[in-house]
């Protein structure tokens, strides 16, 4: 995994719910990166060490992810929460001795850390999103295209031992299927990137664990949201999407943003949904001038 990101330190921070697996290295103003499903911090391995120039660049597994740590689901999935998975972050910063830092987020990331910037406005300067609508407006807009396209949203959620056990007959086909069929296809992810999102997806506590983050999103997720309808972000917040993905095609991104945030810029990039490893130049251009 090191040699993934070179010159950056590894670290296991106990938070008070979980134990967060993470990289980092770099100096100047800290900037926390954040992966989306079915990965790892290592989505980051291009983007990461070119940012380090200018930043002191933290990239780390979600709760239930990686090598994080992945308690049971709850019954009322209140533990894969955006809001819990938030808290681990910020605690983890707040051990590194980061109180208020730069935030990136692709995919699933991307919904921890606009949860993030809701709770814990103090912590975040800036926000980047990459790739998503925010997680209500998209199940509010749900239609036939998009059920096909993010099948994986509905089968996911469904009780426990289901998916787990369909995913768990064999991870590496449903793993390469679920990040082959988008565009670009497998040839787009480094072999030693694949190898670790293999490693640790093949885990069946990372299978169930991810299945929670899937299920809250659907349940506690939405409540936290309804209670927080009127709230929006107040930092300067970057949108970035794949011109070739689902996002560029179904949804308006700058304006479903605009009616979460204060202050909203971004683009389309020249690739489907892996910005950061179908575009890793362009996605660190575009963090390192808003972030600059």
């Amino acid at each position: 995994m090191n040699a993934l990101f070179p010159g950056f330190e590894q670290k296991q921070i106990e938070v008070s719910g979980a134990r967060i697996n993470l990289v980092h290295g770099g100096s100047g103003p800290a900037l926390l990166l954040l992966h989306g499903y079915p990965q790892t911090h290592c989505i980051w391995h291009r983007v990461a060490p070119r940012l380090a120039a200018h930043f002191t660049v933290v990239a780390a597994d979600l709760r239930g992810y990686g090598d994080s740590s992945k308690p049971a689901g709850l019954p009322d999935h209140c533990n894969y929460s955006k809001r819990a998975m938030a808290l681990d972050q910020v605690e983890a910063m707040q051990a590194l001795g980061c109180n208020e830092f730069y935030l990136a987020g692709h995919d699933r990331g991307g919904r921890v850390a606009h949860r993030l910037a809701l709770d814990h406005p103090q912590r975040v300067r800036k926000l980047a999103v990459l790739d998503i609508s925010p997680t209500r407006t998209m199940l509010e807009q749900t239609d036939r295209a998009l059920a096909k396209a993010y099948f994986h949203w509905f089968f996911l959620i469904q009780p426990t031992p289901f998916p787990e056990t369909l995913i768990g007959a064999d991870p590496e086909f449903f793993l390469k299927y679920q990040m082959g069929r988008r565009y670009g296809g497998l040839k787009v992810f480094d072999p030693a990137a694949m190898a670790e999102y293999l490693r640790c997806f093949s885990d069946p506590a990372t299978i169930h664990a991810s299945c929670e983050d899937y299920r809250a999103a659907e349940t506690i997720d939405l409540e936290h949201d309804a209670a927080d309808e009127a709230a929006k972000v107040e930092c300067p917040m970057l949108a970035l999407w794949g011109k070739h993905g689902v996002i560029n095609e179904q949804f308006d991104c700058l304006a479903d943003w605009r009616a979460k945030a204060r202050e909203v810029q971004g683009c389309a990039l020249d690739c489907g949904h892996y910005l950061p490893e179908e575009q890793p130049l362009e996605v660190a251009r575009q963090l390192e001038s808003f972030f600059a």
